[in-house]
């Protein structure tokens, strides 16, 4: 009974996000606030069909995997059901937040997470536009969750809620919000911000509920009034089809790694951060945004 109620919350709770984007994308269009843009939305409605897909080929895989590390290797068990929540909620946030970094640092996951922030528009069906091959790989962040003593129901159940508030903050109708919940919490603010193609706001505000762990790991970067938002790509792809969309990082990741010289060059277009090269012609984000800082 316990379980089939978390699924009718989530499924309740998944609704309301379609029902905001459809009013959010009426009022766009009535308004011609150019929030919205048919393709785009499309593609947003069609990669979220194959990350759809994809989750369901591995759920049973995911489940088995953190439900046999959950039974037979947890270290404790939380036995204050409030206790039990609050600390799932806060560890399972905390990982999101490592494994989203490392898409951003990572080349090899960047190339599939690359895939969330292609879209030049930033409205709530962004958020659907997921990032395809995540759920072959997420399930190995969050085994610690399940070696913490959390069941394989409770840490999925967390995640599906933490991710239905990351869908909500992908809007632009949303102004700044009180100060005390700018400082706590993910707000649109500062989810415009992580979307923007601004050499300043690159690779910033990782969080999907608390923009705390940013604030701690100096990833945080507030929305500046003076600096207008592009989304997007730094160097959108000219073929914006879905499977375009899906591999074109793949193909440049690997058109890097033909031309390198040594072995170990090559490992580390893999390892390295996006915009690494072994002869210096380009420059991760980071670098730049030194040059940018150090800019009189």
């Amino acid at each position: 009974m316990i379980e089939f109620d978390k699924s009718i919350t989530v499924v309740t709770l998944f609704g309301f996000v379609i029902l905001l984007s459809l009013v959010e994308m009426y009022f766009s269009y009535a308004h011609d606030s150019k929030h919205y843009q048919g393709r785009d939305t499309l593609t947003n409605m069609y990669l979220m069909a194959i990350a759809f897909l994809v989750n369901v080929t591995t759920k049973a895989g995911t489940f088995m995997l953190l439900e046999y590390v959950y039974r037979y290797h947890r270290l404790f068990q939380i036995t204050n059901i409030y206790l039990y929540w609050l600390i799932l909620i806060l560890a399972q946030d905390f990982l999101y937040w490592v494994l989203h970094y490392t898409g951003h640092y990572v080349r090899f996951f960047w190339a599939m997470h690359v895939t969330h922030h292609s879209s030049q528009y930033f409205n709530l069906t962004t958020g659907f536009r997921s990032t395809v091959f995540e759920p072959l790989y997420r399930v190995f962040f969050y085994l610690p969750l399940a070696l913490m003593g959390f069941s394989a129901f409770d840490i999925l159940f967390a995640y599906l809620i933490t991710q239905i508030y990351g869908n909500l903050v992908h809007t632009q109708t949303i102004g700044k919000l009180h100060p005390i919940f700018e400082y706590i919490f993910v707000t649109p603010s500062h989810h415009r911000v992580h979307h923007a193609s601004n050499l300043r706001y690159l690779d910033k505000n990782m969080g999907m509920v608390l923009i705390l762990w940013d604030r701690i790991f100096g990833t945080f970067q507030k929305e500046i009034d003076e600096e207008k938002i592009v989304y997007g790509l730094t160097k959108q792809p000219e073929d914006t089809g879905a499977l375009n969309i899906i591999f074109h990082e793949f193909k440049a990741l690997l058109a890097d790694v033909k031309r390198a010289p040594k072995l170990t060059d090559k490992i580390k277009y893999f390892l390295y951060p996006p915009g690494w090269s072994h002869d210096g012609s380009t420059q991760t984000a980071k670098a730049m945004q030194r040059q940018l800082l150090n800019t009189p």
